[in-house]
């Protein structure tokens, strides 16, 4: 077989059943794809010797006869997840040389399920960002381009090098990390699929905290039955973990019939922007008929805290932000700022924190910083937890009137060029979360799936949302408008 890289999880997994391939083989071909694909910047820590090992092992189990679904399926890891004994710096400075002695529970399923780790995979530093320019390995490069433009294309963030390496084939899959909609939002602009599940589905622990009431782990595939296939793998309960949801893992894969007659699917009204790209509103509009001709209801629904949903957001998450990153001081492991006779603990705080942390990680410490102050924690703290509650009331009450889905846009535009952004406001950065950032406020499942593409010949994403605990429902709704869109574009080979 060629191009073996090219496969998806699903395919991949039945050559290996059949014995057309083997996971040696495999991870061979990813890991030349990964070495001639440095211009990409996606992978930042390879471990050649780590992913032969575990597809040696893989092949084992294979031929016994014993292997899960993921069995020697060559994968990618995002920096955001430790990974013993392999550099985990969540794109920091700050976290220069640290290998952890301890693997986080998510890799560690996809390790026991007999994935192979190919090695770690840029992102923006601690998470914060929208495009993969704030990583301290430099910006991640999406394989797309313009037309015949040759100016360089950003993945998305926070999980870019995570989409990158999977649109350009250098990984089967990957893991992201979602806050605000760090995997769908990528996933958008890379014509990728990406789910991030329910708040608790899967475990954080040994997952470097952003903001630790809105992180969730999720896979980044190339189609929607790899997304239920690794998910499967990714999702159960971890006693290490006090958010994580006691509840069974269904076969999610199993649930992908593509059969959605009578399920009600809700338009929001709230999500037509001002300004909002014509191609993004017939993006949309196509969406919902594909959905409708599948046998679907269509229904316009109303989520009236919308609006605010950003500005909690951007308050929220810094101020969880700022406590989770505290822990950042240059004393029990990381990097130590140089310091001079006579300076104290304080200057070495001081100095360790302002060399180690780029300046969107300081600008968002600052902001919640700022918000959880004396004077002013009532004000903003107090005021976006309401606003939160209220947001994910607007969902339940949508879901109790019987809407089984929520189709939406993923982002406002295709994917931008790096540097683009660089003079902009940081709030014209921030707006490119405003139709994801509600799912990770409510908690919810959110996918995103490649739709079209933009006249500029670039993809274009829809997203999702479904009721909690429901991804297989999610993921088979999907399933249906993948079917209907028939999207099958791929980046043209430059790097």
């Amino acid at each position: 077989m060629s191009d073996l890289n090219k496969l998806g999880l699903a395919e991949a997994r039945d050559a290996l059943r059949k014995g057309d391939t083997t996971s040696v083989e495999l991870t061979e071909a990813c890991l030349k794809a990964i070495d001639a694909a440095d211009a990409l910047n996606a992978f930042v820590h390879k471990t050649p010797e780590i992913a032969m090992d575990r597809a040696k092992a893989a092949d084992v189990r294979i031929k016994a006869g014993e292997a899960p679904s993921m069995c020697g399926l060559p994968v990618g890891i995002k920096d955001l997840f430790c990974t013993k004994g392999v550099p985990s710096q969540a794109a920091s400075g700050i976290l220069e040389g640290f290998k952890p002695e301890y693997e986080s529970t998510v890799s560690q399923k996809l390790a026991d399920a007999g994935s192979v780790m190919l090695g770690k995979l840029n992102m923006d530093e601690f998470a914060m960002g929208s495009s993969n320019e704030t990583s301290v390995y430099g910006n991640a490069v999406s394989p797309w381009r313009r037309g015949n433009d040759d100016a360089q294309l950003t993945p998305g963030g926070s999980s870019g090098g995570s989409a990158s390496a999977v649109a350009a084939g250098l990984c089967l899959a990957a893991t992201g990390t979602d806050t605000g909609g760090s995997i769908r939002q990528p996933a958008a602009f890379t014509g990728t699929v990406g789910i991030k599940p329910t708040y608790g589905r899967c475990s954080r622990w040994g997952i470097v905290a952003f903001a630790s009431s809105l992180d969730q782990a999720g896979p980044m595939t190339k189609s929607v039955r790899d997304a239920a296939i690794m998910l499967e793998a990714m999702c159960g309960y971890d006693p290490k973990d006090s958010t994580s949801a006691e509840l069974a893992v269904p076969d999610f894969e199993a649930m992908l019939t593509g059969d959605i007659k009578g399920k009600k699917i809700g338009i929001p009204k709230e999500y037509r922007m001002d300004g909002m790209p014509g191609e993004i509103e017939k993006l949309w509009s196509d969406g919902a008929e594909m959905l409708k001709a599948a046998g679907a209801e269509i229904v316009d629904i109303s989520l009236p805290h919308t609006k605010y949903a950003l500005p909690a957001y951007y308050v929220i998450a810094p101020a969880e932000a700022s406590s989770n990153l505290a822990r950042y001081d240059g004393v029990r492991y990381g990097q130590r700022a140089a310091l001079e006779a006579g300076d104290g603990i304080t200057e070495m705080y001081e100095k360790t924190r302002a060399e180690g942390f780029g300046h969107e990680v300081q600008r968002r410490v600052m902001v919640g910083t700022y918000v959880l102050s004396a004077g002013f924690y009532d004000a903003y703290y107090n005021r976006a937890r309401r606003v939160r509650t209220l947001i994910k009331q607007d969902f339940e009450d949508v879901f109790a009137a019987g809407v089984d889905a929520i189709l939406t846009p993923a982002t406002p535009s295709a994917a931008f060029g790096l540097g683009e952004m660089t003079d902009a406001d940081p709030v014209q950065m921030y707006l490119n979360d405003v139709f994801t950032v509600t799912v990770n406020l409510a908690g919810l499942p959110g996918i995103a799936v490649p739709a079209g593409l933009d006249s500029q010949g670039l993809p274009l994403g829809l997203q999702l949302i479904g009721k909690p605990w429901d991804e297989g429902d999610l993921l088979n709704t999907a399933y249906a408008l993948e079917n209907a869109a028939g999207f099958v574009a791929k980046p043209q080979q430059w790097w």
